[in-house]
């Protein structure tokens, strides 16, 4: 029997909504003990099925920071009933890096081609790689190595790795983005390192087009159209069809280029969300008002879907707070920082409330299993 699961990561912990397949009506269970008062900046769902894992075959991820133990990533094989970390962490630098881990911003699993895969990305701007289902990972040193790094700038949030997005066939290619730093791109497993932000605007350089350094604030693809990607920037929202050697810019029609997240349906390529806010030094809804902007034709019209979202709210959403299920209509979902979190069941057609008054929401996931 199918079993909808999502992840709201928030400043103080961890909730666990469940559902069935219909996700008309949810269940919340939390703080989960485990990670009450931590902030939980990146949570993860790995659907790539292992008998190991309980009813289901999956495994949930959490990255959670403790102010006394520090950052750590935790995984669970029963939906969120017990949680594991090994015992020595599962994520640190090694000696000699000259660095400490601050904060674990992604959680990434591989495609389905690379069994055992996860990659998370971290506060300092590094990479790491996981060959054991996101139990240990070691550091991606072609990353860190860059000649760039000691120029990557921090943004408002901190200096870090903020999206990972595995290519979904060739193991060897492998895009990030940080701010700030921009978007690079691996086409060797990780050895080198190219930055790829040709045509992504930097308002705050004196040149406003340089080769790397921008605040990109979250990267999407479909996994059916890899060479097609779209950018949400600090005042940008960015399309590119050559898997980001150039970006134009898909702006008109939003009341404004400003915001966080940015995802793709999971089953139409040129259908794609984002949350706009007012501006950098005005980060509320535009109008006051909470909504989600669609585009069906990959940025060149935009529409704002209300039915079911508040419409007074001075509560952004951030990047990494808004994502979709694989289901069918697929499922969309988004956390606010007052504590809300909406899911639609009809693609952002209709929303209802999941929850109300938890704290700061940082990050969602969610999948339909079974």
């Amino acid at each position: 029997m199918s079993e909808a699961v999502l992840l709201i990561g928030t400043k103080k912990g961890l909730w666990i909504g469940r559902s069935d397949a219909a996700r008309e009506e949810w269940q919340l269970d939390g703080p989960v003990p485990e990670f009450e008062m931590q902030g939980v900046y990146a949570v993860g769902i790995d659907t790539r099925g292992d008998s190991a894992r309980g009813a289901h075959g999956a495994r949930l991820f959490v990255g959670g920071t403790s102010e006394h133990w520090g950052p750590a990533v935790f995984h669970s094989d029963d939906l969120g009933a017990s949680w594991a970390e090994p015992p020595e962490g599962s994520i640190g630098f090694p000696a000699g890096a000259d660095a400490s881990l601050e904060r674990v911003w992604q959680i990434q699993p591989a495609p389905a081609g690379q069994p055992g895969v996860v990659y998370a990305g971290t506060q300092p701007s590094a990479l790491w790689k996981s060959t054991d289902g996101g139990v240990t990972f070691e550091l991606v040193t072609g990353l860190w190595d860059h000649p760039h790094r000691k120029e990557w700038g921090a943004g408002f949030g901190g200096q870090a790795v903020h999206t990972v997005l595995p290519h979904p066939t060739d193991a060897d290619r492998v895009s990030v983005a940080m701010s700030t730093g921009g978007v690079y791109q691996t086409a060797d497993g990780g050895k080198t390192w190219s930055p790829r932000n040709q045509g992504i605007q930097a308002k705050f350089f004196p040149d406003p087009y340089p080769e790397f350094g921008q605040c990109v604030h979250k990267l999407a693809a479909h996994p059916d159209v890899p060479e097609r990607m779209f950018a949400q920037n600090h005042h940008g929202v960015y399309r590119s069809d050559d898997s980001g050697a150039v970006w134009k810019s898909i702006a008109d029609g939003l009341p404004s280029d400003f915001g966080f997240p940015i995802v793709v349906h999971p089953h139409e390529p040129e259908t794609v969300y984002v949350f706009p806010l007012v501006a950098d030094a005005n980060r509320i809804p535009t109008e006051a008002q909470c909504r989600v902007y669609r585009s069906r034709d990959a940025g060149s019209t935009w529409e704002p879907l209300a039915a079911g979202l508040p419409d007074v709210s001075y509560a952004p959403v951030l990047r990494d707070a808004m994502t979709v299920d694989t289901a069918d209509p697929a499922g969309v979902y988004v956390g606010t920082r007052d504590g809300c979190v909406y899911a639609s069941a009809d693609a952002g057609d209709s929303w209802t409330e999941v929850a109300r008054h938890l704290p700061d929401v940082l990050t969602v996931r969610a999948a339909v299993l079974g």
